[in-house]
């Protein structure tokens, strides 16, 4: 079931770097950033319920702490995909996928300071790694010809840091209840959130588009269906795994880029794409080490788009 297992995660990713590729295609038809990402996770969210709603008996709960988790969840995932949208907008999907896998980073980060990792030389160095990477990618080294702009980076790196935030939500959430109410709870928080900031009225004229089946497949293989199947494949595979595996994601976002769009990168901005990838890959192969006993699960050890 191994295999199976990988093959589902495979999947997911590919789904999830498609997913890029179809909003860089709406955004060049004039839809804001917002408005995409609010049907992705909308139409995720109506995928969830029904799975939910499958096995409603098995899927009750009523821990406050499972609703907290999944809000902050929630919140995270809201953040990855409007900032990632943002970024593909400003830089272009093969960059804006890849910083959003620094996320590992900040949760080593986030992890020293809540004292749950214990800091050592080789966790600093592969978060000064991914540091000449992020550098390499965007140029900044060249502050008089830099190739991704400053809010360009910006917003990819708020990508990576938001998806951090859901990783911690998601997987402690996982921890108390099942993953069918995490998610629908997660999504609806989503929903809730870009309804509040979004244009109304280009949210409706999307209903009544001709780009309305566009956003439904967004919907259902960038969200829905891609999260169902890495959830499902996660039973199979180790974390460490999973989070290799899911590196398919930056690479065929690449290629749909490179392929469909038109997305040229530089030699440096491919050495520092390579550099973030392998860095991240032997950061999700070392096991944490914790400096005392915490509620909060090690959530260094998932890798959820």
């Amino acid at each position: 079931m191994r295999s199976v297992g990988v093959c589902l995660v495979i999947l997911a990713a590919v789904c999830w770097g498609v997913s890029g590729g179809i909003a860089n295609i709406l955004m060049d038809k004039g839809w804001d950033p917002i408005v995409i990402s609010f049907y992705r996770g909308a139409i995720g969210f109506l995928c969830f319920f029904t799975w939910f709603l499958i096995r409603f008996k098995q899927n009750r709960t009523s821990s406050k702490k499972l609703y907290l988790w999944s809000f902050l969840a929630g919140v995270g995932v809201a953040g990855n995909f409007t900032f990632y949208f943002f970024t593909i907008q400003a830089s272009g999907v093969a960059v804006a996928s890849t910083l959003m896998y620094t996320a590992p980073v900040f949760v080593l980060v986030i992890s020293f300071l809540l004292r749950i990792e214990r800091s050592t030389w080789f966790k600093w160095g592969c978060i000064f790694g991914v540091l000449i990477g992020v550098v390499m990618l965007t140029g900044a080294y060249n502050t008089d010809s830099i190739s991704v702009g400053v809010l360009g980076m910006i917003s990819g790196l708020s990508a990576g840091l938001c998806y951090a935030l859901f990783i911690f939500g998601f997987k402690n959430a996982s921890s108390i209840g099942k993953p069918q109410p995490t998610l629908t709870i997660a999504f609806f928080s989503f929903c809730f959130i870009l309804f509040l900031v979004a244009d109304i009225r280009e949210l409706s004229s999307v209903l009544t588009s001709g780009d309305l089946v566009w956003f439904l497949l967004l919907g259902v293989q960038g969200a829905g269906v891609s999260f169902i199947l890495y959830v499902i494949g996660m039973k199979w595979i180790a974390p460490t795994t999973a989070s290799m595996v899911a590196m398919v994601e930056p690479v065929t976002a690449s290629l749909f880029g490179f392929l469909l769009i038109g997305d040229h990168l530089t030699l440096v901005q491919l050495l520092g794409i390579a550099l973030i990838l392998i860095t991240v890959v032997v950061l999700s192969l070392k096991k944490p080490a914790p400096v005392q006993e915490s509620p909060i699960v090690y959530a260094e050890e998932v890798s959820i788009m």
